[in-house]
């Protein structure tokens, strides 16, 4: 089942509160943790959805629990370029809710502002990062039904091409008469996992209330506390004398007068108890003054229910904002939401809705989830990483990252001094209480490891000052460290070539028991999901026997960081149409692979457009459980995969996290020399999930029991 759902509107006004409340009720009458989530929010004042629905449905969670950033948050990232930024606050306080609640009503933002602009394309790609199945909510004010279906048909369209499954389409302010028709005419534009329904105008949601003049000019209550969810229907505006404004005066009508006219008030007043005058919403004193206390008591004695309000601004202000005055369904509002919720109960069959919830599954993992993902499974156990080139200052801040996260412990090799000067001269501010500083040169352990490497490698012609010198180098001394058990994986490479970082891990560490060599694996961050492709870096030209082994390596790996794998093993022909050695090479892997990992979803051979495009797979096999799916891509060699991956990387912007070493006993990963402080700061929380892994694992095997001597 989802854990969330995200509502979504095309428009501003669009109507999705009614269908927020609608649902959130539905939803506690079955499950009791239900948490209520707005993305992004207006900056400034408490945010009206939130406050409503945690007041009325008194949810088990705070205010600053229910959104992430504000409008203006959202602006000054997307003006520097952090767009990665909002979506991972965004994932970051989800999450965070998801762990305490059952499920999660996630409601999009509003179109208004600032972002008005790019508010649908940021709509979609949170929900898609949030992997949440979505419910779009469409106005059908002002618009014919062409225009009505057309905007639906973009916006729905948008969602489903981005694998946001739109799991209802609703329709809302439509007329009554209308909505056969319209139910009959989106159900042409939606596919079968789509339920449809419309919900009619409903006259006293869309009519102002005293609670939206309270919202808008926080106003002051002086009376009738009780009676702010009248509705108002017209305003009349008092700046005459009492005989002409008392013919302004009909049912539901905002009387607007400054606060010293003392004669308007009182007949206002007088004209709402008269058996003779409509009755009226409300009163607002207009321009901050207030009645003299003797007057402010005879309206005390005079008016015993009608709510009368005192704003700052001018009278003429006030009536023009009041006109332009979004109305909202407002905190304390009990017979507007009574409202909302009994229209969508009558007109919306949730029950279908969240049965659609129950059966919803996807196996897909976006960018922002997985980055997610690695600091939520790195922090499960703080593992020891040791960092050779510690006086790069690439290196320091993505320490300072870690430490600041508390994701892992961090051993920094190199001279003390110049460690902390390079920290110093860049600005970066390590907590040197946290980090563990050794100078291979003057470490106790340095003779320990010369005379260990001397003992590995000698028959490989080292002697004792040789094996010396090998171990005052830092990618040396960090990996017997590794080896040692003196730390748990090491991250080098940002300033050393890959032989540096590799070459001491084959020499020193070794493979696992069942691996016969090193490969490796990027995690490729794409903009809408993330693929593990396998091998890019180690294996120049493996056979069908490697390419499988490379094959299951990378599965594994890819189900141990939350991606559920479908192999794709790469080749220039798809199924059994291609002949030639390559293609037979691939063809002789797959069937390797399918025997030893029956559990795997492999195919192969496959060409790449079929492998990851939905269409282009139905086409070309279209009864394969992996065609246009494939999430683990398998290149038949290292020319293929290095420059695809490169190829990838440059043409969609997408993140290329890694290489990941897979085959070694303990985990050691290389870094591109152009690599970002964030490239610096994924691999070192690769290393310790992978470090993590090591641990279970040892710990899961059962333990040699000594031989016991008969008495």
């Amino acid at each position: 089942m989802s854990k969330g759902l995200y509502i979504t509107t095309i428009e501003p006004n669009g109507g999705k509160s009614v269908v927020s409340l609608g649902l959130m009720n539905e939803l506690l009458s079955r499950a009791t943790r239900v948490a209520y989530f707005r993305p992004i929010i207006p900056a400034g004042k408490k945010d009206n959805h939130i406050l409503t629905m945690l007041d009325y449905f008194k949810l088990d969670q705070k205010y600053e629990d229910a959104f992430a950033l504000t409008r203006s948050q959202v602006v000054q990232l997307l003006n520097n370029n952090q767009e990665d930024k909002i979506l991972e606050a965004i994932i970051r306080k989800y999450r965070q809710l998801e762990k305490k609640h059952d499920f999660i009503l996630v409601e999009g933002s509003d179109f208004s502002g600032e972002t008005s602009m790019i508010e649908f394309e940021i709509n979609i790609k949170i929900a898609s990062n949030l992997s949440v199945p979505a419910l779009i909510v469409g106005s059908g004010i002002g618009k014919t039904m062409e225009e009505f279906a057309g905007n639906v048909q973009l916006a729905y369209d948008g969602f489903e091409e981005k694998d946001v499954k739109v799991i209802a389409l609703i329709a809302n302010k439509v007329l009554s008469k209308n909505i056969p028709a319209v139910v009959k005419r989106l159900k042409k534009i939606v596919k079968r996992h789509t339920y449809v329904a419309a919900i009619p105008r409903d006259e006293l949601l869309s009519h102002p209330s005293m609670f939206d003049i309270i919202r808008t000019f926080d106003a002051e209550i002086l009376t009738g506390e009780n009676q702010l969810g009248r509705d108002i229907r017209q305003v009349a505006v008092g700046a005459m004398q009492m005989r002409h404004f008392l013919k302004f005066i009909k049912d539901k009508t905002l009387v607007i007068t400054p606060g010293d006219r003392h004669d308007l008030i009182l007949a206002a007043l007088q004209a709402d108890k008269s058996f003779n005058y409509p009755s009226i919403s409300g009163i607002v004193l207009s321009g901050g003054l207030k009645p003299a206390k003797p007057v402010l008591k005879l309206i005390e004695g005079v008016n015993t229910h009608v709510p009368v309000l005192s704003v700052k601004p001018q009278t003429y202000e006030v009536a023009t904002r009041i006109k332009n005055m979004k109305v909202q369904i407002n905190p304390g509002d009990t017979k507007k939401i009574l409202r909302a919720i009994r229209l969508f109960k009558k007109h919306v069959d949730s029950r279908v809705i969240l049965d659609k919830l129950v059966r919803f599954k996807t196996d897909r993992i976006t960018p922002g989830a997985f980055l997610y993902n690695l600091e939520e499974l790195a922090g499960h156990k703080k593992m020891r990483i040791v960092l050779p080139e510690a006086t790069e200052p690439r290196v320091l801040r993505a320490a300072c990252k870690v430490l600041e996260r508390d994701l892992a412990d961090i051993i920094l090799l190199g001279k003390p001094g110049a460690i902390k000067e390079t920290a110093r001269a860049n600005g970066i501010r390590l907590d040197w209480d946290k980090v563990k500083i050794i100078d291979p040169e003057t470490s106790e352990l340095t003779d320990k490891y010369a005379r260990k490497i001397y003992e590995l490698r000698k028959h490989k012609g080292i002697n004792e000052a040789m094996a010396h010198d090998l171990a005052t180098d830092g990618a040396y001394f960090g990996t017997m460290m590794v080896r040692e058990g003196d730390a748990d994986g090491m991250v080098s490479g940002a300033v050393h070539t890959t032989a540096h970082t590799i070459k001491p891990a084959l020499q020193l560490i070794k493979t696992k028991p069942g691996n016969h060599f090193v490969t490796s694996t990027f995690f490729m961050a794409l903009p809408d999901r993330v693929s593990a492709f396998a091998d890019c870096a180690i294996v120049p030209n493996p056979d069908a026997e490697q390419l499988a082994e490379i094959a299951v390596q990378t599965a594994d790996a890819a189900k141990d960081f939350g991606i559920n794998p479908r192999v794709a093993m790469l080749s220039y022909s798809s199924g059994s149409s291609g002949k030639g050695a390559d293609v037979e090479k691939v063809r002789k892997a797959t069937e390797l692979v399918k025997r030893q990992r029956p559990d795997l979803l492999v195919e192969g051979p496959i060409q790449y457009d079929a492998a990851v495009d939905p269409e282009v797979g139905r086409k070309k096999m279209p009864d394969s459980p992996v065609a246009g799916r494939a999430n683990v891509l398998i290149f038949p060699d290292l020319n293929t995969g290095n420059n695809t991956y490169k190829a990838v990387q440059r043409e969609t912007g997408a993140l290329a996290i890694g290489p990941m070493l897979l085959g070694l006993k303990k985990p050691v990963n290389d870094l591109s020399r152009g690599a970002t402080v964030d490239d610096i700061y994924n691999t070192i929380l690769l290393t310790s999930i992978q470090a993590q892994r090591n641990d279970n694992e040892a710990e899961s095997k059962p333990k040699n029991k000594k031989k016991q001597t008969a008495v």
